[in-house]
């Protein structure tokens, strides 16, 4: 009886050897994953789960999940802090699907191995170090859906050959050092919503083609060196197409472009390129294909003959024994595959919390995010609220809440931005590339009325001023206790980062961006104090220089616009005591507790005070100072006597009017915007 066990474990080994080919692609994908392991994280800080003696499919390395047959589909590494570079070894894990390494300070060049991925349909490397040219061989990744290359520092043209990738619909170029023209390739891409090419050194026309791909939703060119007139195709794109700062481009129909004339139809100089189906250009069969030669050969038949006679030595000898073999590996993979993928299904269904959606996250590497995120978007009141078109608007800005948890690495502490009474502020990456700034903010904060509470969030959508940060959508959870708030990221941090800075130490704003940034910010709370046909009167209520923030240009944005007063209930008041104590709150609130926009006035003269002065706490001289124009009192000495005094005088007194204690003396916004016009420097 011994010898028949020994026998038959045995054959079920050679069986399993037989029928479970997964485990040599195992021992290359451990490889792989261990090279892979040593240049991103080569100080092993990180990704010290991955062990050589470890099973990537078992659970255990972090980031790794694998597809029902025990292969790696999934690495899912955004937002950990890698430092190092992206091995060639990427190209040994031949059946990944999606590769996350987004938001890390990863260096060096894209090797061209990655295109041995031919099943990858998500490639994110974008908010990362990387240089050098885009290989161009990714133009053979046949199964890519969205390429995300955008924040790094990437140089030379974009390849012709991307124009291949047949299944793609979203490709992110933007934030690099790309030089050369636009291939017209890209109008090849019958998929393609959305093209971000912004903030490179693009130069050369826009490609007639690429303005007649029907799936286009957003094609974004801004801040290149583009000529030549824009197809007028475009033109059903609206805000979609945005083309600022092209100081060559010209066209009829679209706002703040001059007419062509007839030498801007056509740049000798500055051809159009080339596209994908000029004669001459080579389509090489990638590497990886899984091409079938044509059996007309003895070789193709010999094989055959061999494994037909295989089969019937095996068949002959464990007839009996496979059908139960087959039975018990049926019965493994099915629970091997629960294990491994069924979890990433549940998350959506189950509604788990934060702390155990990290868990599953850390276990599985978020299988989720290689899948669409599903419609299960948890609403403190459903649709019916809304109608007809209203409806729809207000439809078009629900975020779902995998996409939040996803953007923000499930709200890790390394996203966060900062933190008050009431919320908490992450950055965060949405799938499309673009930077955001997402605030969670507790039910129990919101106002309890829930129809109120959406009729808040219906007029916050419908905020539209160059000087307020542009709220992209929302997402609320009645089973988290949550509601999320998705801002445009600034990223020059806020106002308050440009005071008291010592001489010599940051950077010092000239005496014309400050003029710059008052006038902004009076426009900004004019906006708001004005009533419109789609919007009522609102008072920001919580207007300091933390609440200004600074973009790459210095215009001034003001957020948590409306906030307040829309979502908030008085719960939330009590943080304002810090306010208080920097001098942004109004004399008359502690008499009457009310907000009212001239109360917001006597906020936006403390700015003003710190704006001139450099300071964040305002004393009893500076406001003598300002009432006697003493200027080397008043004025941040970091200028060195850098600035026009009749400005300095106009803006003094107006700090000093604003900020009155009697708010009957303040004047309106509407005043000060056309007051603060007639600097000359603001021009």
């Amino acid at each position: 009886m011994g010898c028949c066990s020994v026998v038959l474990v045995f054959v079920f080994s050679l069986l399993v050897l037989l029928l479970n080919p997964p485990c040599v692609y195992g021992n290359d994908e451990l490889r792989a994953l261990m090279d892979l392991k040593a240049t991103l994280d080569p100080e092993g800080h990180f990704l010290s789960s991955w062990s050589m003696s470890g099973n990537p499919c078992g659970g255990s390395f972090e980031g790794v999940a694998c597809n029902e047959k025990g292969q790696v589909a999934n690495v899912s590494l955004q937002g950990k802090g890698l430092s190092g570079k992206l091995s060639p070894a990427i190209g040994g894990l031949k059946h990944l699907t999606g590769l996350y390494l987004h938001y890390n300070s990863l260096y060096g060049e894209i090797p061209p191995e990655i295109a041995n991925l031919t099943e990858l349909s998500d490639l994110y490397l974008n908010v990362n170090h990387l240089s050098g040219e885009i290989p161009h061989v990714i133009g053979k990744m046949e199964s890519l859906q969205v390429l995300q290359l955008c924040y790094n520092q990437l140089t030379g043209s974009i390849p012709t050959q991307l124009g291949d990738l047949k299944k793609l619909n979203v490709l992110a170029l933007q934030s690099n050092q790309l030089t050369g023209a636009i291939p017209a390739s890209l109008g090849g891409l019958g998929t393609l919503m959305r093209l971000d090419l912004s903030s490179n050194h693009l130069f050369g026309s826009i490609p007639t083609r690429l303005a007649d791909v029907p799936s286009l939703q957003i094609l974004d060119v801004h801040n290149n060196t583009l000529s030549g007139n824009i197809p007028p195709a475009l033109k059903r794109l609206d805000d979609g197409f945005v083309f600022e700062d092209n100081l060559g481009l010209c066209g009829v129909g679209f706002s703040s472009l001059k007419a062509c004339n007839a030498s801007d139809h056509v740049n000798p100089s500055r051809p159009e390129p080339y596209g994908a189906g000029v004669p001459g250009l080579s389509r090489d069969i990638p590497e990886t294909a899984n091409v079938k030669m044509p059996c007309n050969t003895t070789q193709c038949k010999n094989s055959t003959k061999s494994k037909q006679a295989t089969s019937i030595t095996i068949g002959t000898v464990l007839v009996t024994i496979a059908v139960s073999a087959i039975a018990i590996l049926t019965f493994t993979m099915y629970r091997r595959r629960k294990q491994k993928l069924g979890s990433a299904f549940d998350i959506s269904e189950s509604r788990l919390s934060t702390d155990q959606a990290k868990g599953i996250y850390r276990k599985n590497g978020s299988p989720l995010v290689s899948l669409e995120y599903s419609n299960g978007w948890d609403p403190l009141a459903d649709s019916r609220n809304f109608n007809g078109d209203k409806q729809d608007i207000f439809q078009s800005f629900r975020f779902n809440l995998e996409e939040v948890e996803s953007a923000t690495q499930y709200f890790s502490e390394l996203n966060l931005l900062g933190k008050s009474n009431f919320s908490a502020t992450y950055k965060g990456v949405l799938r499309d590339g673009s930077i955001v700034a997402v605030k969670s903010i507790s039910k129990t904060s919101c106002k309890s009325d829930e129809a109120e509470f959406l009729k808040g969030l219906n007029i916050l959508t419908s905020l539209r001023q160059e000087n307020l940060v542009r709220l992209r959508g929302f997402c609320c959870s009645r089973g988290r206790g949550e509601c999320f708030l998705i801002y445009d990221f600034v990223s020059n941090g806020n106002l308050s980062r440009y005071l008291d800075r010592k001489e010599g130490e940051g950077e010092v704003l000239e005496w014309s961006t400050r003029v710059s940034i008052v006038k902004g910010i009076a426009k900004g709370i004019a906006y708001l104090h004005a009533h419109k046909a789609n919007k009522p009167s609102l008072v920001h209520q919580n207007i300091s220089a933390e609440k200004v923030l600074i973009d790459q240009r210095h215009n001034p944005l003001l957020t948590d616009s409306g906030l307040y007063k829309l979502l908030t209930n008085d719960i939330v008041f009590s943080a304002l005591k810090g306010s208080a104590a920097k001098g942004y709150l109004a004399p008359e609130y502690t008499t009457t507790g009310r907000f009212t926009e001239k109360s917001d006035v006597y906020a936006f003269g403390v700015l003003l005070f710190q704006v001139l002065t450099g300071k964040q706490k305002i004393t009893s001289s500076m406001r003598l100072a300002a009432e006697s124009l003493r200027f080397q009192e008043l004025i941040d000495p970091n200028l060195h006597g850098r600035y026009f005094e009749y400005e300095a005088a106009k803006l003094a007194r107006m700090a000093l009017l604003c900020s009155h204690d009697s708010p009957f003396e303040r004047p309106t916004m509407e005043a000060i915007v056309q007051e603060v016009g007639n600097c000359s420097s603001c021009l």
